[in-house]
């Protein structure tokens, strides 16, 4: 079976007609997914001439079958002004690195009015979603908590604030980037959720090598400078630990609440307090854990083994003197890129785990609006 970056050698000789590009250079081949014997993946297509939407298709259709793949399922997509703008801008320069991009940001928001979006009396719920470490499913525990919410009505923002390590927009299917409507930046909205991330302004795999001040102003830019809309929950995915935009985040919004995410091996609980004990020195209030990975359940048995070992998320909750609100199987969604609304990392909504999520959404609810 072909991998990944195989398909992505085989399909490099195909180029841009205007840039003379590679289209995987371009990013214009999204989603590869290898599955057993079957290979997907997006084409996105400046063209709008269907004759030659059906010659590129064929072309990456061949090529992978050269390379040896027999069961290969392509689908077509229109590109978006936002990512025309982005190949003829990168057409004869070099824009890799992340702080032309940052100036791109900046010259849209150019002259805006502050949006009190961080307003104590704005009437937005502020709930960041921290861990101690990487690897524990943060980010998956943070989109899957924000669409449960969608899902019961409410009016959700999601802020990828994981600036080093972005991920939301490919965990959610999202392969538009933010639009501009009168000098203000609109938010790509997914799942009746809207997002905004650093994922939408730099290059796939461009390292981010920014110190703490001009992430902070980042950040700042994603409050002020975005228009949000009506909220009534605002999600931030923290970096892991305690770092400067944790910092940032304590310290522009006091009224924040936080979520702790552990794994319930001893170790990653162990080094989760410690962001648990910022958000206490910090004054923010922390609603509870939530154990991930807690368990795999067979399927044909529904036998439970606990891979990570049991008891980290009720331990660091009782450190943190506050309620374990939920314990995630360890598991992925079952889906597939040729379903409609395709999204790797977000639970269809009659799935155990995705019920997991709307009880922590109501526990969430409840613990904010209660009067």
């Amino acid at each position: 079976m072909l991998t990944r970056e195989q398909i992505q050698e085989l399909l490099q000789p195909i180029t841009d007609t205007e840039s003379g590009k590679s289209l995987v250079e371009l990013q214009l081949i999204r989603d590869i997914m290898i599955k057993e014997d079957r290979i997907s993946l997006s084409i996105i297509c400046l063209s709008t001439d269907e004759q030659k939407r059906i010659e590129l298709e064929q072309q990456v259709r061949e090529l992978l079958e050269a390379g040896g793949a027999g069961n290969v399922h392509i689908r077509l997509r229109d590109a978006t002004d936002h990512e025309r703008f982005l190949v003829r801008g990168e057409s004869g320069r070099e824009e890799s690195d992340a702080g032309s991009s940052q100036e791109k940001l900046k010259g849209h928001a150019a002259g805006l009015e502050s949006y009190e979006l961080i307003n104590e009396n704005s009437g937005v719920h502020f709930v960041a979603v921290a861990s101690g470490k990487g690897g524990v499913g943060k980010s998956t525990v943070t989109v899957n908590l924000a669409v449960a919410l969608s899902r019961m009505g409410k009016k959700v923002g999601l802020i990828d604030a994981d600036i080093y390590g972005f991920s939301i927009p490919d965990m959610m299917g999202i392969e538009e980037g933010p639009i501009v409507e009168e000098g203000t930046i609109i938010p790509v909205e997914r799942f009746g959720v809207k997002v905004m991330s650093m994922g939408f302004f730099i290059r796939e795999n461009s390292p981010v090598i920014w110190r703490g001040p001009m992430l902070g102003k980042m950040l700042r830019q994603f409050f002020s400078d975005v228009g949000w809309g009506e909220l009534d929950y605002m999600l931030l995915d923290l970096p892991p630990g305690t770092g400067d935009v944790a910092l940032d985040v304590h310290q522009m919004l006091p009224q924040s609440k936080e979520i702790i995410v552990t794994t319930p091996h001893a170790t990653a609980a162990f080094v989760a307090a410690r962001a648990g004990s910022m958000a206490l020195q910090t004054d923010h209030e922390i609603v509870g854990v939530i154990e991930n990975m807690s368990y795999y359940e067979c399927s044909a048995c529904g036998q439970k083994d606990y891979v990570f070992g049991r008891g980290g998320g009720a331990k660091l909750a009782e450190t943190l003197h506050t309620e374990l609100l939920a314990q995630i199987p360890l598991g992925a969604p079952d889906n597939h890129i040729s379903e409609p609304g395709f999204s790797p990392s977000v639970y269809k909504a009659e799935t155990p785990t995705a019920q997991r999520f709307a009880d922590i959404a109501s526990k969430l609810i409840s613990k904010c609006e209660k009067k």
